[in-house]
Parts: structure tokens; C-alpha cells; sequence
């Protein structure tokens, strides 16, 4: 058997499936970051992200644009386990003919989102490469009570998604703001049962979350709100790379969080956990009820 004939996920179940955790470990392989106890109210949050060039950006996008990028895809992971970005560092393989200006602008986009979360640039490594390949790997923390995992969706729960889903093709996944500010809202305001940001694609990362709660969904397509930038409904759902969050409430939380709602970032209500399946079904305009596979963007 090679790689591609397991696909990604299952490779990654493989592997985890031969390491064993101290009990330092909160959570560790299976959601967005690691959990690690760390103080008496609050947990450590640790995760990474390797970005490499011809698979997540093209080198003509400029080097500013690819560093927001390459820290920004690490702090939507923190704000998708509830908690806030601390310190990063960052592994850089570059071919030797590399330009320095093309450099300057990498670290310039990078700085940026170092600046406006307060990460400290801490350290790193630099290798010579044929390609780029950009590595950051980030902690954050994140109160005990506040804590959101991919597991914890219940039956009757409502689905929420911020922004619009789709467009990534069009060189959104460049440039956008992870939603640190909106997450904190919604785990210091109100009890999330489950949350995961959409880097796989919505129905990719619905289904991490079905899967980890061991749950179903039903989701209309009237209600999830697509970017204008997206090709159209079918790819914007399993394309991947919104870097939007996804969560889940019960009902009675859902009415009173729509009324409070304080951000500009848009937030739809786009299905439920369902009480008795465990498949997810999408619900057409035309009001037809279909069975989803569970795709999105995998490696392999």
C-alpha cells in the first residue's frame, strides 16, 4: 500500500494510534491544537502548520502576502480551541536563489500578525530547500473554562459558521483575519459545545466534528453563506482554506447569541446536530434532502 491509497486522515489515525501520552496531555493528535496543563486556571495550546510552495501559495502572490498567511493559518487554530496566540517560531527552507527582497516581505507579513495578536517571535530554523517551505509552530493558552474541542457537539445542537465559506481559489486564503476576537466573544459569553475552524473545507470540518462527537448533521444550503469570490455552491463547501469558525450551541443559546452578536463578521445559523443519525444531509433549495459524503481538500 502507498500513501495515496490511505488518504491523509487515516495516516494520521495510523500513526497516532503508536504514541502514548503523559499525563501532561489534555488532548493531544485530533483537533486543532494540543492541550497541555500548564497553570492552576488554565491550559497550554500548542499546534503547528508547514505551508509549502506550489501546494498552499504560489511564489508570485509575494512574499508579504504568504508570511500573513503562514502565521495566520496558526492563530486561527488557537481561536478555534477558544484561546488566545503567546509565542511562535518559525523553520524556513529557501532555495539559495532566493531574492532577499522576497524574504524582507515574507518576515514583514508574518511581523504584522505577530504584532496584531502580541505573538513573540521566539526562535526557528532556516535549511536550504528546492522549494519554499514555510513552518510555524505557535502557543497559545487558554482558561480551563473556556476550552472548546472538536467532541462535545450534542444531539439538538444548532450549527453556526462566521463569514462566508468559498473563493480560496481566488487568493482569499491569502489574506484574511483569523477570528481570535469572535471566538473569545462566543467561549467567555455563552457554553460551546463544539468548534473547529475551516481550513479542509466546511464539509470536511463539519464532519471532524461529527466524527469526533460521534454525531449526524442536517445543514440547508439556503442558509450557509457563500463569498462571492467562490466559483459556485458545490465547490465552496469542499474547498477549503476559509480559516471561518464552526460551532455548535444548544437551541435556547442560539436565539440569545443572535440577539448579541457584536462583530461585523457575519454569523449564520446553518443546520443541527441531529437526535437520531450519524450522517450529515444537506438540504437543497429546492427543498431535497441528500446524503453528504464527507470531502474536502486532503493531501493525499
Amino acid at each position: 500500500m502507498i500513501l495515496r491509497d490511505l488518504g491523509e486522515f487515516n495516516l494520521i489515525k495510523r500513526l497516532s494510534r503508536r504514541i502514548k501520552l503523559s499525563a501532561c496531555v489534555v488532548k493531544g493528535i485530533g483537533d486543532d491544537a494540543a492541550v497541555l496543563r500548564y497553570k492552576k486556571d488554565r491550559h497550554l495550546l500548542f499546534t503547528t502548520d508547514m505551508l509549502i510552495e506550489g501546494r498552499h501559495f504560489l511564489k508570485s502572490s509575494g512574499g508579504y502576502l504568504i508570511g500573513k498567511k503562514s502565521m495566520s493559518v496558526n492563530v486561527s487554530d488557537i481561536a478555534a480551541m477558544g484561546g488566545i496566540p503567546l509565542a511562535a517560531v518559525i523553520s524556513l527552507g529557501v532555495p539559495p536563489s532566493l531574492s532577499l527582497d522576497f524574504v524582507d516581505g515574507l518576515y514583514r507579513g508574518i511581523r504584522e500578525i505577530a504584532g496584531k495578536f502580541k505573538i513573540d517571535l521566539v526562535g526557528g530554523d532556516t535549511v536550504r530547500s528546492k522549494k519554499i517551505v514555510i513552518n510555524i509552530a505557535l502557543t497559545g493558552e487558554v482558561e480551563k473554562a473556556s476550552l472548546v474541542l472538536r467532541n462535545g457537539a450534542r444531539p439538538g445542537d444548532v450549527i453556526f459558521v462566521t463569514g462566508a465559506i468559498g473563493g480560496s481559489l481566488n487568493k482569499r486564503h491569502l489574506n484574511f483575519t483569523p477570528r481570535v476576537k469572535e471566538a473569545g466573544f462566543l467561549v467567555k459569553s455563552y457554553k460551546i459545545h463544539s468548534m473547529i475552524d475551516v481550513s479542509d473545507g466546511l464539509i470536511a470540518d463539519l464532519g471532524h466534528i461529527l466524527e469526533s462527537s460521534r454525531a449526524g448533521a442536517v445543514i440547508h444550503e439556503k442558509d450557509i453563506p457563500i463569498s462571492r469570490d467562490a466559483k459556485n455552491f458545490k465547490t465552496a463547501i469542499v474547498d477549503g482554506e476559509d480559516f471561518e469558525l464552526i460551532f455548535t450551541v444548544s437551541n435556547r443559546t442560539a436565539d440569545r447569541l443572535i440577539k448579541k452578536w457584536p462583530f461585523r463578521t457575519r454569523l449564520s445559523k446553518i443546520g443541527h446536530i441531529c437526535k437520531d443519525c450519524k450522517c450529515l444531509c444537506l438540504i437543497s433549495k429546492d427543498n431535497k434532502k441528500q446524503k453528504q459524503k464527507i470531502k474536502g481538500y486532503a493531501h493525499f
